[in-house]
């Protein structure tokens, strides 16, 4: 299938998604780096790092018992229910990243989904390593479901982490004919450099973001404004172009 994208003639059949808070942030779900944000209130490296963990657990577990519980009350918008029926009715490949560790996306309806970032609504044991669903808090110390110790930690990826998955993201951007990135700041890696990387392999490269990230001269085409107007009017493009044997 042939798709006339950005004024230029291009095959695209398979897509990969990047999105970061910008898409939630109009859920409630409140970003790290805008003003007023998360870190303002916290330094990075007292609630996002295994140091900070290690100093002071009952800060940081606290802190994202506060996290799970506000995610627990969002609801999806317009943009997640717009990606997820992107997914559903696009007939090539499709993949979404998301770097958001909420639950917006699958709740919406995407299943080709990769937390790279893990997911707020799993517990992850640190004496066993085993992963599970996990909706309460985690400061009074429970006990793990599978080994029975009190290990339990965020299954959340933290600064100097390896972010979750890397080979199939890596592969799918070597594959993918367009890369588009939403909500994100451009300024957290290994992510920032996904545009890049897609670029090098051939693909056509989208940014769909509140204002300029940090990566937007990297882009083939910019779009700006909120993620509940701008993501559905960019789905219903794509959708309804005409669709070609190639």
């Amino acid at each position: 299938m042939f798709r006339c994208f950005m004024g230029a003639m291009k095959e695209i059949r398979n897509i990969v998604i990047l999105t970061g808070a910008g898409v939630s942030a109009e859920s409630g779900i409140g970003t790290f780096r805008d003003k007023g944000g998360l870190w303002e209130k916290h330094r990075v490296e007292d609630v996002a790092t295994p140091e900070g963990f290690a100093r002071d657990p009952d800060l940081v577990l606290g802190f994202y018992d506060m996290r799970r519980e506000a995610i627990q009350k969002a609801e999806p918008n317009a943009a997640h229910f717009a990606l997820a029926k992107l997914e559903a009715e696009w007939p090539g490949a499709f993949l979404l990243v998301t770097q958001n560790v909420d639950d917006l996306h699958g709740r919406a309806g995407n299943r080709q989904l990769i937390h790279m970032h893990g997911e707020h609504l799993n517990a992850l044991c640190s004496a066993c390593g085993t992963r599970s669903p996990w909706r309460g808090t985690l400061a009074d110390r429970p006990a793990c479901p599978a080994c029975g110790a009190s290990a339990l930690r965020p299954d959340v990826v933290w600064f100097g982490e390896m972010p979750y998955r890397m080979d199939e993201i890596e592969l799918a951007l070597s594959a993918c004919d367009l890369f588009v990135s939403i909500g994100t700041s451009g300024a957290v890696y290994p992510a920032a450099g996904y545009v890049r990387t897609a670029r090098h392999y051939g693909a056509l490269t989208l940014e769909l973001n509140l204002e300029p990230s940090a990566g937007s001269l990297y882009f083939d085409d910019s779009r700006h404004g909120l993620a509940t107007e701008i993501v559905p009017a960019w789905v219903e493009e794509m959708l309804a172009l005409p669709q070609m044997s190639a």
